[in-house]
């Protein structure tokens, strides 16, 4: 009797402990549970830009085209209230109001321009920008919307004595750094000193500190002459014919916008409407 109730002792342990060790558990202990991956953050949609963030999205975002200019008879300057007027000014006020944006004006040093477009310190370089193969490269840039060239400032009184760029070769012409007329000086192998921006240059000749400057002719037209500030000056020669263009950064959505805008409002008026205002129409490029 005892042997019996010893073995049926025996065979209920040995059940009990085979239950302890399933305990009808499936789980895989050798590794961690595996979790579903978690989703990642929504980032804003990649542009032609490469970047995060279109040029559009980002001043439609803070509410501001901020403009990078320098003080340009007819295209940029202050009126006597001290407001931003001219025909780029008055451009650009309207493509802001167009993207719903309020237009902003930066004074930036036109040597750096390139440098404050990629800092995002400026959206754009809208001042009478000659379309360079250097500027062309390095921004994206609009058609051509404006005609000019760089011509050659003097006073008045000596003008005639200068009739080519080999009678200037004893003259010391200021230019504005970084400009199209520091280059036509350098092409044309002219002695220059190179100044902040094209009024100071016309200040210059004014001064008589600088012999001779080079200018945009647009500029020359406004500033120079009878019925001017200086009008003991005058300005002679063109060095080259060129074409103005406005830029952003490479690969920016709103250059395509810009080119759209000059195409209707050329066609509407408002472009020639504008640039009767500060007397350039003649120069104006059709816009189609």
């Amino acid at each position: 009797m005892k042997k019996l109730l010893a073995l049926i002792l025996a065979l209920t342990m040995g059940l009990s402990l085979a239950a302890c060790g399933n305990n009808g558990d499936t789980q895989d202990t050798g590794s961690p549970a595996e979790t579903p991956a978690e989703t990642p953050a929504e980032t804003p949609a990649e542009t032609e830009n490469g970047g995060a963030e279109s040029d559009l999205a980002f001043v439609q975002d803070k509410g501001t085209l901020v403009v990078g200019i320098t003080e340009f008879d007819p295209m940029d300057y202050r009126d006597a209230d001290g407001n931003w007027i001219g025909f780029d000014a008055d451009m650009a006020k309207a493509f802001a109001e167009s993207l719903g944006v309020t237009a902003e004006f930066q004074l930036i040093e036109w040597d750096n321009k390139v440098m404050e477009l990629d800092g995002k310190t400026i959206d754009v370089v809208w001042n009478g920008m000659t379309l360079t193969d250097e500027v062309t490269a390095a921004m994206s840039c609009t058609n051509a919307y404006c005609n000019n060239a760089q011509v050659v400032v003097l006073p008045a009184d000596i003008a005639e004595n200068y009739p080519d760029t080999a009678s200037m070769a004893d003259l010391t012409f200021a230019v504005e750094s970084g400009s199209a007329g520091k280059a036509q000086a350098e092409a044309n192998g002219l002695t220059y000193t190179e100044v902040v921006d094209q009024a100071t240059a016309v200040m210059e000749v004014a001064s008589g500190t600088a012999d001779a400057a080079i200018i945009d002719s647009l500029m020359a037209g406004a500033m120079v002459g009878e019925g001017t500030s200086y009008d003991q000056l005058t300005y002679t020669i063109s060095l080259n014919s060129e074409e103005y263009g406005v830029g952003f950064r490479q690969g920016s959505d709103l250059t395509e916008l810009l080119n759209q805008f000059f195409v209707d409002s050329y066609a509407d008026g408002t472009m020639m409407e504008i640039a009767e205002t500060y007397g350039v129409q003649a120069a104006i490029i059709p816009q189609e």
